[in-house]
């Protein structure tokens, strides 16, 4: 079973570059962040129209987030617990299911960019990893096949960046956020990515400013972290860095696992 993530950067711009790519990478399942559209105004059609079931959670002009899949999903939640007050659209989860019916918690997450920091944005960038961290546990409690996948605005470590010091003082690699990111990881799960290569230069995000593609000026900031049982199941991973050369990009490029499901 392939699940990808994407930060698609506009779904109203890119909907033709998304069926496109759903057509040639066939993922069974992929979950879109950055969607920048209400719900009803979502150009469901065309991604019905190349075999996609869909469940969203859009906000007008801003955030947003969904959940493709061939098949069934279920059980779908919309919104992080622990803060009924956030409105903000950026997470979704639902039950997906492989060719041999085992079933995949899937949670589609679009993390607080953070900037400027200090702040207000950072200050709920923080708060919402800490509740990120506590429905992560769970999930583990759970015992079944599950991810955290998306666009984490976390880069982990200095080999995820090309020019790491150019990014110090930024909200994305702060200490507390690299230390909010490893007491998630350090729960117990897998980072797909990192579980194929341990590699520098592998990267899923580049400006649209500076050239910054051209040089491969990238970071690493779109993860996917899967739980023991997933990780289990697991048989391959990768970035489609490929997708960033496209016509009317997004900055973000698809990342992707294969689980044996």
């Amino acid at each position: 079973m392939k699940i990808a993530t994407w930060n698609i950067n506009g779904i109203k711009a890119r909907h033709d570059l998304l069926v496109d790519w759903l057509r040639e990478s066939a993922p069974d399942a992929c979950v879109l962040q950055e969607l920048k559209s209400m719900d009803e105004t979502f150009p469901r059609e065309a991604i019905e129209d190349a075999g996609y079931t869909l469940e969203t959670h859009g906000q007008k002009s801003f955030n947003g987030v969904a959940i493709l899949a061939k098949g069934a999903i279920e059980d779908v939640k919309r919104g992080l617990p622990g803060d009924e007050s956030d409105e903000q659209a950026r997470w979704i989860e639902g039950t997906v299911f492989g060719d041999k019916g085992q079933a995949v918690r899937l949670c589609g997450l679009y993390l607080p960019n953070g900037n400027p920091a200090p702040g207000p944005k950072y200050d709920y960038k923080l708060a919402w990893m800490e509740r990120l961290a506590a429905r992560a546990e769970t999930l583990l409690a759970e015992e079944m096949p599950a991810m955290l996948a998306g666009d984490f605005n976390v880069i982990p470590e200095p080999r995820d960046a090309a020019n790491p010091k150019n990014w110090e003082g930024d909200a994305l690699y702060l200490p507390q956020s690299k230390a909010a990111w490893r007491r998630i990881v350090n729960l117990g799960f897998h980072d797909a990515t990192r579980e194929v290569t341990q590699a520098s230069e592998v990267y899923s995000f580049w400006d649209y400013q500076r050239g910054a593609w051209e040089r491969n000026d990238g970071i690493r900031i779109d993860h996917m972290l899967l739980t023991p049982q997933a990780a289990d199941r697991m048989t391959g991973a990768g970035v489609e860095s490929e997708m960033r050369n496209r016509e009317k990009p997004s900055d973000h490029v698809p990342v992707w696992v294969d689980l044996d499901v």
